[in-house]
């Protein structure tokens, strides 16, 4: 008889990014960036991959949300305020922490954050290739709202709202 062994995953915690998390979310953003595998731009793979000082610099504007799990950053989503609705922006989760519930609980902060801000809207932008951002999002209740063709480094980007 063959026992089924699950493996226990400890809890996740999600909390505001902090000056302090730069070097890991750096570090975060590399390790995605590097699992896209071949076929995407360069100038785009070195856009999600900053520096903590280009990082920094983006913290002017955006709030920040890490998920970790056991003290290590596993994903991460900004929040950015655009004429009152909310932006999701650079969502990224660890290649090694997927399909355990970490974007998910990541836009769930972020929505929290939204309605916290008053905000009517949430919306985030997905290249078209990255089919599974588009099915997370429907899942998480967004809208298909649109298509910009060869909007970013000649990529088409789909657009994605959810009304708060």
């Amino acid at each position: 008889m063959h026992e089924t062994v699950e493996k226990k995953v400890s809890p996740l915690v999600v909390e505001r990014l902090t000056h302090s998390d730069v070097p890991a979310i750096c570090g975060l953003y590399k390790k995605v960036g590097d699992a896209q595998g071949p076929g995407l731009p360069a100038e785009l793979i070195k856009a999600w991959q900053p520096t903590p000082l280009e990082f920094t610099s983006r913290m002017e504007g955006i709030t920040y949300f890490a998920a970790r799990r056991d003290g290590r950053m596993v994903g991460a989503v900004g929040c950015e305020s655009v004429r009152g609705a909310v932006h999701l922006v650079h969502l990224g989760v660890d290649p090694d922490a997927r399909r355990q519930g970490v974007a998910t609980a990541l836009v769930g902060a972020a929505i929290d954050w939204a309605k916290r801000s008053n905000a009517p809207v949430v919306w985030a932008d997905a290249l078209q290739r990255f089919t599974g951002a588009a099915a997370l999002l429907k899942r998480l209740g967004f809208a298909d709202a649109g298509l910009l063709h060869k909007h970013e480094w000649a990529e088409d980007v789909r657009l994605f709202e959810r009304v708060l």
